[in-house]
């Protein structure tokens, strides 16, 4: 008698708190549904900006990488892979090739080390400390053609102020950018003035290195030159292989030099592979020519960052 009663009783309860999570459970869902609706309206400008103007594009290069087409007739004409052919045969493409990693072979690792070297010397306790930083930084934002002007005067062979400073110093005047050998190295020497984005990313890691580690490796004997190997080196890693990345990235794609200064003189010494994708397609019209230079780029690219991602397993280290 008594257990028929206790499950009399249980029954109603139970039913009423079914009956009770059951409208929450709805608010809930609703809730969902209008967070859901007002993210994809939210986002919806970028959604279809992203379509539009960089998605579309992406596939429509795609399909004119396996084409023949000048802009002038109404249809690409279908070839298959034969202006991918054509591209390895050609000696202006494997020479801007060859150019453009020159470049990044030089300019990355040089970008890296007086980036960090800079925002050490920025990272000290000295007066005028937030002027100096903002001084190193502003270059970095300064527009490509603006730097390109300026370094054109700077390194001018008649008149150019380093050629002036290597007079006084009695060293012979060097061409820079009017001869074949020394127009890579002063490109390099050029993007040495835009450091500014790096340095910011390793003074910011610089000041989330504590302070702990240094106290503690004072402690145990350890000079200067022992901290910056053992504890800087390591705890900047990540850093480092962000402006690793990000600084080949870039220098595969440099462009805006070598077409406001050489245009890709002296015998084709400043070819770089932007350039001459640039050439392909708006000089001479070569449409889907450009478009298959355009994908072997992004496949070098997308090969070396997934290298570097793969690599950096050995020596990027991870505090968490």
């Amino acid at each position: 008698m008594d257990v028929s009663n206790a499950q009399v009783v249980d029954t109603p309860s139970g039913s009423t708190a079914d009956v009770q999570k059951q409208p929450r459970r709805n608010r809930v869902g609703r809730l969902e549904a209008r967070e859901t609706r007002a993210f994809w309206l939210l986002i919806s400008p970028w959604v279809i900006g992203f379509i539009a103007f960089t998605g579309g594009p992406i596939i429509a290069s795609l399909f004119l990488s396996f084409t023949d087409y000048t802009g002038t007739a109404q249809f690409p004409t279908f070839i298959g892979l034969q202006n991918y052919q054509m591209l390895f045969a050609d000696p202006i493409f494997l020479k801007s090739l060859g150019v453009t990693i020159y470049y990044v072979v030089l300019s990355v690792p040089l970008s890296l080390i007086f980036s960090l070297l800079l925002a050490l010397l920025l990272n000290q306790r000295v007066h005028f400390q937030g002027l100096f930083r903002t001084i190193f930084y502003l270059p970095s934002i300064v527009s490509g053609v603006v730097i390109a002007l300026l370094w054109e005067w700077i390194l001018n062979p008649d008149f150019g102020l380093l050629n002036f400073a290597l007079h006084f110093l009695h060293i012979p005047a060097v061409l820079w950018f009017q001869d074949e050998r020394t127009v890579i190295p002063a490109f390099v020497l050029m993007s040495l003035w835009g450091l500014g984005g790096p340095m910011v990313i390793f003074l910011a890691s610089l000041q989330g290195i504590p302070s702990d580690l240094y106290e503690a490796a004072s402690l145990d004997g350890a000079n200067n030159w022992n901290k910056f190997l053992h504890i800087t080196i390591p705890m900047l890693s990540p850093a480092i292989l962000l402006n690793l990345v990000t600084g080949v990235i870039a220098a595969f794609q440099i462009f805006v030099p070598a077409y406001v200064i050489t245009s890709g003189g002296p015998n084709y010494g400043s070819e770089f592979y932007a350039l001459y994708l640039f050439n392909n397609a708006f000089q001479y019209f070569k449409f889907g020519y450009a478009a298959g230079q355009a994908w072997i780029l992004f496949v070098i690219i997308l090969a070396l960052t997934i290298l570097l991602l793969r690599l950096s397993k050995r020596f990027v280290y991870y505090e968490s």
